[in-house]
């Protein structure tokens, strides 16, 4: 499942999963454009782990809600190593409350990000997707989209919108050869578990039929093979990688 000589750019990709996928990617030989909107310090950590494992990689902010900084993305990708081949939807944000208390702006920020960042990139780079040999669209959802969650209503219908945005864009692009994706994870690792007190924790393990939390790393070898060339006869599909939560 080779990476090398692939353009990938991972949204959200200076911390949590996004960052691990970065740096997956760029150590398997891809070039590796890591976005962020404001962890500047970290995005440039990720593109240094990269470069010394080999890769090449260059920072870019953007806020994915925001058109024009996507359109400044897509320049900076083009500036260091052309048109991209995948283009991974990773960014997201939470705004957590009880749906009696949550706020119309609660929704519609945790909507701007995680729907219409999704809209805004994949519009932007649609055009590098559909020309590249074997374009790759893969969007990170989470669990979450599919069982719900108390306290993230915004969230759910967030990350369930992907699976249908998914489908559809799989359909239009399967014309040029293009393939689209998702990524269903579910509880990973990362530093926004550290907080989660060790009880609750305990419960989440012990409703996983693998006994154990997601490493970055399960994730990132499951996009790795949608991003390369061995995936394509896989277009249309939500993967879950979550331990066995389903079943």
């Amino acid at each position: 499942m080779s990476m090398e000589g692939r353009t990938c750019v991972i949204t959200g990709s200076a911390r949590g999963i996004g960052r691990g996928i970065a740096e997956y990617l760029g150590e398997e030989g891809a070039n590796v454009v890591v976005n962020y909107r404001s962890s500047e310090g970290p995005a440039h950590e990720a593109v240094d782990a990269i470069e010394s494992a080999g890769g090449q990689a260059v920072a870019a902010q953007a806020d994915v809600s925001v058109r024009d900084e996507v359109e400044h993305m897509h320049e900076v990708c083009h500036e260091a190593f052309g048109p991209a081949d995948v283009l991974v939807n990773n960014a997201g944000i939470t705004a957590d409350e009880q749906f009696t208390d949550m706020t119309r702006e609660e929704w519609d920020r945790v909507m701007d990000v995680n729907l219409g960042g999704m809209f805004n990139c994949t519009q932007v780079f649609y055009d590098d997707i559909w020309n590249a040999h074997e374009g790759r669209l893969i969007n990170i959802s989470s669990v979450v989209g599919k069982q719900g969650n108390f306290g993230q209503a915004n969230y759910a219908a967030a990350k369930s919108g992907m699976f249908g945005f998914t489908r559809t864009i799989a359909l239009e692009l399967a014309k040029g050869g293009s393939t689209a994706n998702c990524v269903a994870p579910g509880f990973t690792r990362t530093d926004m578990l550290e907080s989660v007190p060790d009880k609750v924790l305990d419960r989440i393990i012990a409703g996983i039929p693998l006994e154990r939390l997601a490493e970055v790393e399960d994730i990132a070898a499951v996009v790795q093979f949608l991003a390369s060339e061995d995936s394509s006869y896989v277009t249309g599909e939500v993967i879950d990688v979550n331990g066995g939560m389903d079943l």
